[in-house]
C-alpha cells in the first residue's frame, strides 16, 4: 500500500508493455491507478490521480506523476514536465478523468500545451458537476479521448477497469451512495475467536498484521469504536506508521459508560468525537469537553446515523474496529462496504468466547452474506481474507449532465438562486474554501511580497505571528512548508492545542481581520474565482461545514457562517456597493463573536 511520497521523475523511464493497443493500454492504466494509490489517506476529501505519459509507440514511460494532496502540484502536470519534449505526439493514461472545482485548468492545459495527442481515461469523474468536462475539452482541442468501457472494450480492458475504481472507491461510494466508504476490521484465530472468554485479546494477530492494520488506518478519515472497546482495550488508534495523515478517533456510546482517564481522551495528536444518544451523563460529557473531546449527541445512537453524520462533515472513508455487537449493527445498517478478516493460526475455543460479528437474526445458511472480489494474502503466520459487502458503483456508464438536463427541462436547476452553499471539493463553489488551493501574494511589515501556499497556510501560521519565543520560527516554518491545506490546519490546530502559550494573545480579536485579508488578495489576484464571486451577487453565501460553528454554517444552520459573511463583504466591496476603507458591521459582529 504507497504511502511514500514519490516526486515527478527526473528523467525518462524505460517500462515495456507488450501484446496489441489494448494490453498497452490496459497495462499503463493499471500504472496510473498504482501511483495514484500511492496518495491514499493524505488527498481526502479529494480523488486519488495518477497519470503516466508513453511515447506513440508505447514501448515506453517518459513521465509519471501523482497528486500528493490538495494544494500539491496536479499528476498531470508532474508527467508532462517530466517528460519535457518527449510529451508531443505521446499518449497519457490517467486512472480517473481530470477535475478541479476550483476554476484551474491546469491539468487540462497542461496536456495541451505540451503536446499530449492521445489522452486514455479509466473512469469519469465521480461528481456530477465536473463529469466529461475534461473529456469534452480536450476533445474540442483535437485530442483524442478514449474511456475505459465506452471507446475502448475487452476482457483486458475491463480488468485495467477495477483497480480504477479500487482507487478511489470511498469517493465512488459517495457520490453513488451519499455516504461514506466504510470498512469493517476483525482479527480473529481460527475457531472465529476475537478474545478469550475472559475477555483478554492481546495479541491474536502476529506484528506484520499490526503492522498492516496501521497502514490501513493511515488511508481512513476517520476510526471508529464502540465503548466496550474503550473499556476493555484502552486503545489509541493512530496509524503510527501512516506518515502526516492521522485520522480522527470516534467512540459511540449510548450511555456513556466510560472511563474517565483513557488513552483515547489526549487529543494532542489527534481529536477523538464521543458520539452518545442525547441528555446521557452530562456532567461526564463536560468532564470531556473539558479534555477537548467533542461530544455529539444524537437522538437514536446508530451506526448509520453516525455515518450520515460523518458525511455531512465531509469524511470520505471510515474504518470500523469494534466489536461483536457493533459490529453486527453497522451490518445490518448497510453501512459496512468492504471486510478485512485478519485469520490467526490460534485455538482458544471457549463457549462464551466472543465472535467478531453479533447477532444479524440469520437463521439458514442461505441467508449468510457472501462477499464479492474476494482476496486472500498471507501476513506473517496470519491469512488476511478481504472482500466487499457492496460492491463498488461504476459509474462509467454516461448519465445526463447536469446542463443538459436544464437543456431538457429548464425549471431544473442544481442551486437554490437564493442560497449558495460552498464546502468541499465536490461543490461547485469549492473555490470560496479558505483549503482551495490558490496560492496568495500578501506584502510583510517591510512591504516585501510573500507568497502563501493558500489562505489556510496564512491564517494558521498567523496565529502564532510575533510572539517572541525561539520556537515560534520553526513552528510557522513548518506550517508554510505544509503540502496542503489540510496539513497546514493540522500543524496549526495541533500546535494551538499543544502550545496555547505560544498562541499570540490577541488571536480572538485579530483573527476575523487575518481571514478577511488573505481572502481579499486570494479574489484579487485570481480573475476567474473574481468572476465566480461576483456571479453570486444577489446570492447568500453559506460555509456549510456542520462542525465548524464559528466559520460556517453548523449542521442545523446554528453556526455563525463568518466565512460566508466575509465573502459576501467581499462581494459587496467588489461590485463598489460599500468602500473598501469602511470596517463593515459584519467584522464588527463577528470580533464580538469571537471575544464570546
Amino acid at each position: 500500500m504507497g504511502l511514500l511520497s514519490l516526486g515527478p521523475l527526473s528523467s525518462p523511464v524505460m517500462c515495456t508493455a507488450t501484446g496489441g493497443s489494448h494490453s498497452q493500454d490496459a497495462f499503463y492504466i493499471k500504472r496510473a491507478a498504482d501511483l495514484a494509490d500511492k496518495s491514499a489517506g493524505f488527498t481526502a476529501p479529494h480523488p486519488n490521480f495518477g497519470c503516466v505519459i508513453a511515447v506513440k509507440s508505447g514501448s515506453r514511460v517518459v513521465g509519471e506523476g501523482y497528486l500528493h494532496a490538495q494544494g500539491t502540484k496536479p499528476a498531470e502536470l508532474q508527467a508532462v514536465e517530466a517528460a519535457g519534449e518527449y510529451c508531443k505526439g505521446a499518449t497519457a493514461y490517467v486512472n480517473m478523468e481530470p477535475g478541479d472545482c476550483h476554476g484551474d485548468s491546469t491539468a487540462v492545459s497542461s496536456f495541451i500545451k505540451g503536446g499530449i495527442t492521445r489522452v486514455v481515461v479509466g473512469i469519469r469523474h465521480p461528481l456530477q458537476h465536473l463529469r466529461g468536462s475534461a473529456i469534452r475539452t480536450l476533445r474540442s482541442e483535437g485530442l483524442q479521448v478514449d474511456v475505459l468501457g465506452e471507446d475502448l472494450h475487452g476482457k483486458t480492458i475491463e480488468e485495467a477497469l477495477k483497480p480504477c475504481l479500487l482507487v478511489n472507491a470511498p469517493l465512488l461510494y459517495r457520490a453513488a451512495c451519499r455516504m461514506p466508504y466504510s470498512v469493517l476490521k476483525y482479527a480473529m484465530t481460527l475457531d472465529g475467536k476475537i478474545a478469550a472468554s475472559s475477555g483478554h485479546a492481546s495479541w491474536i494477530s502476529s506484528r506484520q498484521s499490526r503492522g498492516q492494520v496501521l497502514a490501513l488506518r493511515g488511508r481512513s478519515d476517520a476510526i471508529i469504536v464502540g465503548g466496550n472497546t474503550v473499556r476493555k482495550d484502552n486503545p489509541r488508534l493512530t496509524a503510527r506508521n501512516g506518515g502526516g495523515h492521522m485520522p480522527l478517533r470516534l467512540v459511540m456510546s449510548q450511555s456513556l459508560d466510560l472511563p474517565e482517564v483513557a488513552n483515547l481522551w489526549d487529543v494532542a495528536e489527534v481529536p477523538t468525537i464521543v458520539a452518545t444518544q442525547r441528555g446521557a451523563r452530562k456532567s461526564f460529557q463536560k468532564l470531556l469537553a473539558s479534555k477537548g473531546v467533542e461530544v455529539v449527541e444524537f437522538d437514536i445512537l446508530n451506526p448509520r446515523d453516525v455515518t450520515d453524520y460523518l458525511y455531512d462533515r465531509g469524511y470520505l472513508s471510515l474504518f470500523w474496529e469494534c466489536g461483536g455487537s457493533l459490529a453486527a449493527s453497522a451490518i445490518s445498517s448497510s453501512v459496512i462496504h468492504k471486510v478485512y478478516a485478519f485469520v490467526a493460526p490460534k485455538i482458544i475455543g471457549g463457549k462464551n468466547a466472543p465472535s467478531p460479528v453479533g447477532e444479524l437474526g440469520m437463521v439458514e445458511m442461505t441467508q449468510a452474506l457472501e462477499l464479492s472480489d474476494v482476496c486472500y494474502e498471507q501476513i506473517g503466520p496470519d491469512m488476511l481474507i478481504s472482500g466487499f459487502l457492496q460492491p463498488v458503483p461504476d459509474l462509467s456508464p454516461s448519465v445526463p449532465l447536469m446542463d443538459e438536463t436544464s437543456a431538457i427541462d429548464p425549471s431544473i436547476s442544481p442551486y437554490d438562486p437564493s442560497v449558495i452553499f460552498f464546502y468541499k471539493a465536490w461543490d461547485p463553489y469549492g473555490a470560496f474554501s479558505n483549503f482551495s488551493h490558490h496560492p496568495i501574494h500578501v506584502p510583510d511589515d517591510n512591504g516585501d511580497y510573500i507568497t502563501w501556499s493558500s489562505v489556510e497556510h496564512y491564517y494558521q501560521a498567523h496565529k502564532f505571528m510575533g510572539m517572541n519565543d525561539s520556537e515560534v520560527g520553526l513552528h510557522i516554518e513548518d506550517i508554510v512548508h505544509a503540502k496542503s491545506p489540510e496539513e497546514a490546519a493540522r500543524k496549526g490546530r495541533k500546535l494551538q492545542r499543544q502550545r496555547p502559550d505560544l498562541v499570540r494573545p490577541d488571536w480572538e480579536n485579530v483573527k476575523v481581520d487575518i481571514m478577511y485579508k488573505a481572502l481579499k488578495y486570494k479574489f484579487s489576484i485570481y480573475p476567474h474565482l473574481n468572476s465566480i464571486l461576483l456571479s453570486t451577487a444577489g446570492s447568500v453565501l453559506v460555509e456549510a461545514s456542520p462542525h465548524d460553528l464559528f466559520w460556517g454554517g453548523g449542521r442545523d444552520g446554528e453556526g455563525m457562517n463568518y466565512l460566508g459573511r466575509l465573502l459576501m463583504q467581499l462581494r459587496s466591496e467588489f461590485l463598489g456597493e460599500i468602500p473598501s476603507s469602511v470596517s463593515t458591521m459584519v467584522q464588527a459582529e463577528s470580533k464580538n463573536e469571537a471575544r464570546t
